[in-house]
């Protein structure tokens, strides 16, 4: 018997994890970072094809749930950093539905929560009212956090700050909220607070121009500030069909390449992110490449070197800055 695809937010929460019982941090563990499966866009942009489909999405799809359902341990969850669909919601309606019903057909079949963030072409350039609340209808809340494990997320929809031309009070609402998240995070001091969005800020320097794939550079250093001084120091991103990345100070900003269409040398795939005591390491996979067992039991070089200070009598904090470069 088939699945079905469940809906797991609800009053700007992720459903699928019990806050009481994912408050506390008890050991590592790892959540699979994809983005931008956008169905239809390798023959509709890539290729050029008039009548065009979208089995290629559908295999990779295919593929990667398969990939995730054989690991072990299981990972915690997926997410798919936007751009689920490539149809526009407000003018190919019909192709939308069509391609919305096999996403959900082909993820119905992963044996981990799925969480879905909220890209461009789910709600559009310039989203509405109605494109809001139909992407609601089908993938539930826009923009929410939860708890896993001990390590709080906040997933936003960046969309409100590309262009809210048409629903000025919605940004208002997410803003607001987002401030009330960051708040309870500095409160809280989780042990790492992780943010999903879809538009990154940067893509690989935060000096760098205003283009399609990034933000508005005001609106980008107020936005990193306003998570750094949260105590966030990682940012998942997606976007640019290509892996990229870079710091903010010793916030870490990963762009993640598309498990759909690709515009630039990266392989279709998807992020294994161990999230450990002190920092989470990460690492890119081509789709039927990633690990069947997942290795959470070595320490990482941040938390020997702490170890080893201790021990010595003295203390070395950890630093996100540590890390190397995101694939």
């Amino acid at each position: 018997m088939a699945r079905k695809f469940a809906v797991q937010t609800q009053d700007r929460k992720f459903t699928a994890f019990k806050e009481d019982d994912e408050k506390r941090w008890k050991e590592p563990f790892f959540f699979i970072q994809a983005a931008d499966t956008q169905l239809g866009m390798q023959e509709k942009f890539v290729e050029r094809i008039r009548d065009y489909g979208w089995s290629k999405e559908l295999d990779w799809c295919r593929r990667t749930v398969q990939d995730v359902n054989a690991m072990s341990p299981r990972p915690k969850f997926v997410v798919v950093c936007g751009d689920l669909l490539d149809a526009w919601p407000d003018s190919e309606g019909t192709i939308r539905t069509r391609q919305e019903e096999d996403f959900k057909s082909v993820f119905a079949e992963l044996e981990v929560p799925l969480v879905c963030v909220c890209g461009n072409h789910d709600i559009g350039n310039q989203p509405t009212h109605h494109t809001v609340s139909k992407y609601r209808s089908s993938f539930g809340d826009d923009f929410f956090s939860f708890w896993c494990g001990g390590v709080f997320f906040i997933v936003t929809n960046t969309q409100y700050y590309e262009d809210a031309t048409f629903v000025p009070t919605l940004a208002v609402e997410h803003d607001s909220w987002l401030e009330e998240q960051l708040e309870y995070a500095r409160r809280m001091n989780p042990r790492h607070t992780v943010v999903f969005q879809h538009i990154p800020p940067f893509l690989k320097d935060p000096t760098e121009e205003k283009m399609y794939f990034n933000m508005d550079i005001s609106l980008r250093y107020a936005l990193l500030e306003r998570f750094h001084n949260a105590g966030i120091r990682h940012v998942f991103c997606g976007h640019y069909h290509r892996n990229a990345g870079g710091f903010y100070k010793d916030l870490e900003l990963v762009v993640t390449s598309a498990i759909g269409a690709q515009l630039g040398e990266s392989k279709n795939g998807y992020r294994v992110v161990k999230v450990l005591s002190d920092c989470l390491e990460h690492q890119y996979y081509e789709i039927g490449s990633g690990p069947r067992q997942v290795d959470l039991s070595v320490e990482s070089k941040t938390a020997t070197e702490k170890r080893d200070g201790e021990e010595q009598g003295g203390l070395r904090p950890s630093s996100a800055g540590e890390l190397g470069q995101p694939s």
